[in-house]
């Protein structure tokens, strides 16, 4: 049977954060093509994955689950009506592939989480889902750990640079082109995004814009 996989996603103004590099409209195309590329990673992995948008949205025939509220409200809600397993994967994973989904859903623990920089919580495998809440925002990783603990559930922490990687900075952009093979790289190679070396430093630059790069060591 296959792994429900529920992904996370605001359709309207997303990544407000890359608003330095890209307009609304090109964000919102960007965070639907990231969202595809963890769609298909979690479909070729065997997982059967639905969105859950805080807005009315419709993407191809994959199915969508519409709830405006908060996302601990509603993630918690959808968990207390699952009494089998459940992935829960952000939509801003473009690195993911279907053997890093397999990987994480393959844990003989109860949990198993791919931290996300700076504290996040990028991945959450549960067994049991309707076992477990989530408490996202802040050092979400940590709360989680503890809340598995609490909750006297096994827990795996699963070391995934596929996973691991989110975008949400302009500097993150350098990780997508280095790494990416899905659409979300070719749309910012088609919107004029290319890779910048200065001073030993690798970042990005656009054609259209030359004045801004994004450098990481």
């Amino acid at each position: 049977m296959a792994v429900p996989a529920v992904i996370p996603f605001k359709p309207r103004n997303p990544k407000t954060r890359l608003s330095c590099v890209l307009d609304q409209d090109e964000r919102e195309k960007f965070a639907q093509l990231m969202l595809c590329d963890v769609v298909v990673a979690a479909r070729e992995a065997g997982c059967e994955p639905f969105i859950l948008a805080t807005e009315a949205f419709s993407f191809g025939d994959t199915r969508v689950v519409e709830d405006d509220r908060g996302l601990n409200e509603a993630l918690n809600d959808l968990l207390a009506r699952t009494p089998g397993p459940l992935l829960i994967l952000m939509a801003d994973l473009p690195l993911t592939t279907p053997d890093a989904v397999r990987r994480l859903i393959s844990t003989t623990d109860d949990v198993a989480i791919v931290p996300g920089r700076g504290g996040g919580t990028n991945a959450i495998y549960l067994a049991r889902a309707d076992r477990f809440r989530v408490s996202y925002y802040g050092a979400s990783f940590r709360k989680h750990r503890e809340i598995a603990r609490e909750a006297g559930l096994s827990c795996e922490i699963v070391d995934s640079f596929r996973i691991h990687t989110d975008v949400d900075e302009k500097e993150d952009l350098v990780e997508l082109l280095i790494h990416g093979e899905g659409l979300s790289r070719g749309y910012l190679e088609d919107l004029g995004f290319s890779l910048a070396i200065e001073k030993g430093r690798v970042g990005v630059e656009r054609k259209r814009d030359k004045e801004w790069s994004a450098g990481s060591p």
